[in-house]
């Protein structure tokens, strides 16, 4: 037998660590480049692989097609099809998958400091902003949608109690906030590392809460 035709019959093995140990045990499943990212694209609920691909400027088709198989293989994420009118593909995180946030929000908060500058190469969505930007939330008495007004475009954020299995953020404006905020990324970026609070933001100037309800009074600090 040709050795082409050896080594096609021969089964692909999914690489690993081989270690028994839950850190290579996890590495396993998310350590190869992009996963992580896709995991992020994914906390914000269904997407289409178009909607992916322009979100995740750099990766190659092929790569992102290869991870999101090795992600729904892995039970991180599943694809289905959406009901008409839709009747498009979306991929979206299992419980598994969205098991991931604290991850991405630690992964976030510990690199927030290396944003000081923005590199002439960098890319830049609004919505990466959002897992900062919930550190910056966390603790508030009440629940609700803010959407967020940056300069680089607007997204919403989910604060206080999440129901489980919805997405935490979202892209764009929110269907129905609760309260709106203003700022730039300078602020948000301050707020995500910890150098700034939200009240000191917000007593400052430099954050600007619109809305009423028990949220934006919250906000405002009354």
């Amino acid at each position: 037998m040709p050795r082409q035709q050896q080594s096609a019959a021969r089964p692909v093995r999914r690489r690993s660590y081989d270690q028994f140990c839950a850190t290579a045990r996890a590495l396993d499943a998310v350590g190869d480049r992009w996963t992580l990212l896709i995991v992020r694209e994914l906390l914000a609920g269904p997407r289409r692989y178009t909607d992916l691909h322009a979100d995740l400027p750099g990766v190659s088709t092929d790569v992102l097609a290869s991870r999101l198989r090795d992600m729904e293989q892995n039970g991180l994420a599943v694809r289905r099809r959406l009901p008409p009118p839709g009747a498009a593909s979306v991929y979206e995180l299992t419980g598994r998958g969205r098991g991931l946030m604290p991850v991405l929000a630690a992964l976030a908060e510990w690199g927030a400091p290396e944003l000081a500058e923005r590199r002439p190469t960098d890319a830049v969505r609004a919505h990466w902003f959002a897992l900062p930007l919930l550190r910056a939330l966390d603790g508030l008495s009440h629940a609700g949608t803010v959407e967020v007004r940056l300069d680089e475009g607007r997204f919403h954020v989910r604060a206080g109690d999440v129901e489980s299995g919805s997405p935490v953020y979202g892209d764009g404006p929110a269907v129905r906030a609760d309260v709106c905020i203003a700022l730039d990324a300078e602020v948000c970026l301050e707020l995500a590392h910890g150098g700034l609070s939200l009240a000191e933001a917000v007593g400052g100037g430099r954050v600007e809460v619109s809305g009423e309800g028990p949220l934006a009074t919250e906000l405002r600090g009354g």
